[in-house]
C-alpha cells in the first residue's frame, strides 16, 4: 500500500497516538490501514484545515470526498434540517430527489438522462457492471492494470491496486497503465486503443466477450494521467466498434475537480454509464449511476433494483447543498484557475530539483513523478509524503510504482494555500535530497 503505516518499522509514536493505535488494533477489523509513517489523529476540521488531537493544524491537499471543504455549514444545515423532517426510501415519492436529479442531469450531456442512486461508489460500480452485462449479454470487463474501483466483490475484483493478494474477478482483463510522461503525446491515444483492442481479443477468445471498458477518467491510481486532451477518444471508438459500453468512473475526477464538471468532458467523449461517489454529498453516503436510457432500459424493465436508503432525503439534502455551493461559488472555474497556479508551481520544482521528473495536472488534481527519467523512486516518494506530513501538508503517492506524488485538495483552496503546498514541497525535496 502506497503511503501506509507499518508498525513493523518501529516508528516512535507519541504516547497518546500509540495508545489510540493499540486500541484501534484491538477493536477494529485487521484489514484496516492507516496513512503515514506516523499516523495522524484528528479532532476537527473546517474548510481545508484539519486539526489534530494535539491542536496542530494540517492543510488537507489530498482528500477529494469533502469536495467543497470539511464541515461545510451549508451541508451541515441542510442535513440537520432534513433529518428533523423526513428520512425514508425511494419507494415513496419525495419531491426533493426529483428536484436534485433534474439539476444533476442538467450538468451532463443530453444522452445521459437517467440516474439511479446507491450509497457508495463501490455499489455504483457494481450496479454499472450489472447493467452493462445485462445490456450486452457479455461478461468481460477491461480495466487499467493499477485501477481502483471499490470494495464490493465485483468492484474489488476490478481493483488491482489493492495488491497481489486481491484477485481479479472472473472475465476481468487489464491493460497497461497509461504513462503520459514516457509516451510521446501523439502516441498516447493510439497505444491505449491498441491495448483495449488486444484485451478485447483475449476476452473474445475466452468466450466472455466485452461488456464494458471501465476507466477512471483521470486514471488516478495509475499515476494521474491528464494529457494530451482527447487521448481517450481512440479507445472509445474501439468500444463502439465492439458494441460494448464505456463506464466512466467519476468518483475522483467528478464534480468540478478537473476544472470541468466531469473528467470525461476533457476528452470529448460521452460514456454510456457514469459512476459518481461520496463527493456528491461531501462525504454523506450518496453515490449514483448516470447513464443513457439505451444502456439502462432493458435492465430496468427486466431486473428489480432497490437499495433501501440510497437517495434518501437526508443524503439528497446534502447533495443539493453541494450543488448549491459548487454553482454559487463558481468552484469549477475556481478549480481550473487554482489548478493552473498549482501546476505552474510544480513545474518550477521540476526545473529546480533533479529528483522531480514530470509534473501534470487538470484542475485540482495534480501529480509529480519522483526518481530519474528511467527509474521511478517509490522510497523517495514515501520520504517526501511523510516529510510533507511532518511539515503540516497532507498529500499521498500513486502510480504502479507508487512514485508519483498525488495532490488533490478540496475545491475552495486559496491561492495562498496553493503556494503553501508548492513551497512546502520545495523545502521537503531540498531536505530529502540533501540527506541522500
Amino acid at each position: 500500500m502506497a503511503n501506509g503505516f507499518d508498525p513493523a518499522k518501529g516508528a516512535r509514536l507519541e504516547p497518546k497516538i500509540a495508545e489510540l493505535v493499540a486500541r484501534r488494533d484491538r477493536a477494529l477489523g485487521p484489514s484496516y490501514r492507516l496513512f503515514y509513517d506516523e499516523p495522524v489523529a484528528l479532532a476537527s476540521a473546517s474548510g481545508l484545515e484539519l486539526v489534530g488531537i494535539d491542536g496542530r493544524t494540517y492543510l488537507d491537499a489530498y482528500n477529494n470526498v469533502p469536495v467543497i471543504g470539511h464541515s461545510h455549514p451549508a451541508v451541515t444545515a441542510a442535513v440537520s434540517t432534513q433529518l428533523q423532517t423526513l428520512n425514508t426510501h425511494t419507494r415513496y415519492i419525495t419531491e426533493s430527489i426529483l428536484d436534485y436529479s433534474e439539476r444533476l442531469l442538467g450538468h451532463f450531456p443530453a444522452p445521459l438522462e437517467r440516474v439511479t442512486y446507491t450509497c457508495t461508489g463501490s455499489e455504483a460500480i457494481d450496479l454499472a457492471v450489472r447493467i452493462a452485462r445485462h445490456r450486452t449479454g457479455r461478461r468481460g470487463l477491461i480495466i487499467s492494470e493499477h485501477a481502483y474501483h471499490g470494495t464490493t466483490v465485483t468492484a474489488a475484483g476490478m481493483s488491482p491496486s489493492l495488491g497481489p493478494n486481491n484477485p481479479l474477478g472472473t472475465d476481468v482483463v487489464t491493460i497497461p497503465s497509461v504513462d503520459t510522461a514516457a509516451t510521446p503525446a501523439d502516441q498516447v491515444g493510439a497505444k491505449l486503443a491498441a491495448d483495449v483492442r488486444a484485451a478485447a481479443a483475449q476476452l473474445e477468445e475466452s468466450g466472455a466477450g466485452v461488456a464494458a471498458v471501465v476507466l477512471d477518467s483521470i486514471l488516478s491510481s495509475d499515476g494521474v494521467q491528464t494529457h494530451p486532451l482527447g487521448f481517450l477518444q481512440p479507445a472509445e471508438a474501439v468500444v463502439r466498434e465492439l458494441g460494448a459500453l464505456w463506464i466512466a468512473d467519476e468518483v475522483q475526477p467528478g464534480f468540478g475537480r478537473t476544472g470541468t464538471w466531469w473528467g470525461f468532458e476533457r476528452h470529448g467523449i460521452v460514456p454510456d454509464l457514469v459512476v459518481l461517489g461520496k463527493p456528491m454529498g461531501n462525504g454523506m453516503p450518496i453515490a449514483a449511476v448516470v447513464g443513457t436510457l439505451d444502456a439502462q432500459a432493458s435492465f430496468g424493465a427486466e431486473v428489480r433494483y432497490f437499495n433501501t436508503f440510497a437517495g434518501n432525503p437526508v443524503s439528497i439534502a446534502a447533495a443539493t447543498a453541494v450543488l448549491d455551493v459548487i454553482e454559487g461559488d463558481e468552484l469549477v472555474s475556481h478549480a481550473a484557475a487554482m489548478g493552473t497556479r498549482l501546476l505552474d508551481g510544480l513545474q518550477e520544482l521540476v526545473q529546480s530539483h533533479e529528483s522531480a521528473q514530470h509534473a501534470r495536472g487538470a484542475g485540482l488534481f495534480a501529480a509529480l513523478d519522483l526518481g530519474t527519467p528511467t527509474s521511478p523512486d517509490p522510497e523517495l516518494a514515501a520520504r517526501v509524503v511523510n516529510g510533507m506530513r511532518q511539515s503540516g501538508v497532507l498529500i499521498s503517492a500513486s502510480g504502479p510504482a507508487a512514485a508519483s506524488l498525488k495532490i488533490r485538495p478540496p475545491l475552495p483552496i486559496s491561492s495562498a494555500q496553493c503556494d503553501q503546498i508548492v513551497e512546502t514541497l520545495d523545502a521537503v525535496l531540498m531536505e530529502v535530497e540533501r540527506a541522500r
